[in-house]
């Protein structure tokens, strides 16, 4: 035993060497060895390329840090946001995905029912209403949008008290039809979610009168500048209609 040992330790200890060498570069990706060839040849490397290098290095990181910057802001402004609102058992919740032929008829959130979210919940933003959940999994809600189509919410103008039914057009406009003939609507006006709702709590901010059309038929009609940022969600506040069955 002896004998075969001397006789074949080196050849023994250069291929444990070897193997752990292999494990090295494989759990590092071959960092350590990039970086080595790196040193070594950066004497002969292109000037330029270096520097046209090291600015993209510079300038990924200062976009990492403004992005980082942007998420703490963000951050904030939810929860200051929150801090100002009188809702029960409010809901933070991340818009997880969107599709690109749906884009402003629906979003998906990473909350669902084991998070306490409910079919017509309520879902707002900062800048005013969303829509409401539509379907729930354990772990998502499909959110159906105030600007899709389909979507219909009773709205109020904010100034003069006049009624009417708002119905989505695209990502950032709705139009709203109204329940009287003559109704008292300038540009301007901001419309909110009606108190005759079944589904909104009223006075949820919705958008603002933008044009007028008092000759439409079968009612006047005004086209309506949402103001909650649909097409750049990124969290969003899932509630229930205060007094609904899902809070008591």
């Amino acid at each position: 035993m002896r004998r075969w040992w001397d006789k074949n330790r080196w050849q023994l200890i250069g291929t444990c060497l070897a193997l752990v060498g292999a494990w090295i570069i494989r759990q590092t990706q071959g960092a350590a060895i990039s970086e080595v060839t790196n040193i070594i040849t950066r004497p002969f490397q292109d000037p330029i390329q270096v520097e046209k290098l090291n600015d993209a290095r510079s300038i990924e990181l200062l976009g990492r840090l403004v992005e980082q910057e942007r998420q703490n802001q963000q951050l904030k402004e939810l929860l200051d946001y929150r801090a100002t609102q009188k809702k029960p058992q409010m809901i933070v919740a991340p818009v997880i995905g969107r599709s690109a032929d749906l884009w402003w008829q629906q979003v998906t959130l990473g909350r669902g029912s084991s998070a306490g979210i409910r079919v017509n919940f309520v879902v707002t933003a900062p800048g005013g209403l969303v829509g409401r959940v539509s379907s729930v999994t354990p772990n998502t809600s499909r959110v159906l949008l105030v600007s899709d189509v389909t979507s219909q919410v009773g709205v109020t103008i904010s100034r003069s008290r006049y009624t009417g039914l708002l119905r989505g057009q695209s990502s950032t406009r709705a139009i709203m039809q109204f329940f009287d003939k003559v109704p008292d609507v300038r540009p301007g006006d901001f419309v909110a979610t009606s108190p005759y709702s079944q589904i909104f709590p009223a006075g949820i901010p919705v958008g603002r009168v933008e044009t007028i059309n008092l000759t439409k038929s079968p009612a006047p009609e005004a086209a309506i500048a949402l103001t909650s940022p649909l097409n750049y969600l990124e969290w969003v506040f899932v509630y229930a209609k205060p007094g609904s069955q899902e809070n008591k």
